[in-house]
């Protein structure tokens, strides 16, 4: 059953650490956020979390990095940072498409070591990666990778709250269903629709919502 879209925030769960606070679970993302609550385990290994932009999976691998003390690097920076510092430690691979093979080869090879283990993030599976070393494509096929979708109603109603909250402004209740609504569903078109709004300098109302998406579409969607 989906929660009411004026819901929003939904309870935490459990087993997320205290940097979780204000990441909202819902069917978007419960399997991501199920898939990392107690991994890595004493096997260690690759996993993968995959989905669009905006969809909040670099917030989740930051609150596994912060979990399980995880050293966190961006694929593009990857080549430059010495195997040693990484060895035997978890390590959290942010835009992992970035690395190239090599670097990703070995990357993964010390993820089986004792006490190592990596959490790619990207947009596709790593199993639609380019790769042109033979062994690096067996290894890329092998990793478990979990979907997250782009955030439902549930999600996308706390992302805008928060945006709301962290400029002091507390929208009429139907303000965020509206916009919900109408938005692309990421994280930057909520922060960039509140900024909008909040540079108007006027008091946050569904009329004010309409003209700053520059909504012609009347009451058609209400």
């Amino acid at each position: 059953m989906t929660a009411p879209i004026d819901q929003m925030r939904l309870p935490l769960q459990s087993d997320l650490p205290d940097g979780a606070e204000g990441f909202v679970v819902s069917d978007c993302n419960r399997a991501a956020v199920e898939a990392v609550a107690d991994w890595p385990n004493l096997i260690g290994g690759v996993m993968a979390i995959c989905g669009p932009a905006g969809c909040g999976k670099s917030r989740l691998g930051q609150i596994w990095a912060e979990r399980v003390g995880a050293v966190a690097i961006h694929g593009g920076e990857a080549a430059v940072i010495d195997p040693m510092e990484l060895e035997g430690r978890p390590v959290l691979l942010d835009r992992a498409m970035d690395a190239d093979d090599e670097t990703l080869f070995h990357l993964i090879n010390l993820a089986q070591a004792p006490g190592g283990a990596m959490l790619m993030l990207s947009r596709p599976a790593p199993s639609a990666w380019q790769a042109t070393l033979p062994d690096l494509r067996s290894r890329l096929n092998a990793v478990i990778s979990i979907p997250m979708e782009a955030p439902d109603d549930v999600v996308l109603a706390a992302m805008l709250e928060a945006r709301f909250a962290e400029r002091g402004i507390r929208p009429p209740k139907d303000v965020i269903p509206y916009l919900v609504r109408r938005i692309d569903r990421s994280a930057d078109a909520a922060a960039s629709v509140v900024a909008r709004l909040d540079a108007l300098h006027r008091p946050v109302t569904r009329t004010l919502a309409r003209e700053a998406l520059d909504d012609r579409s009347g009451d058609l969607f209400d």
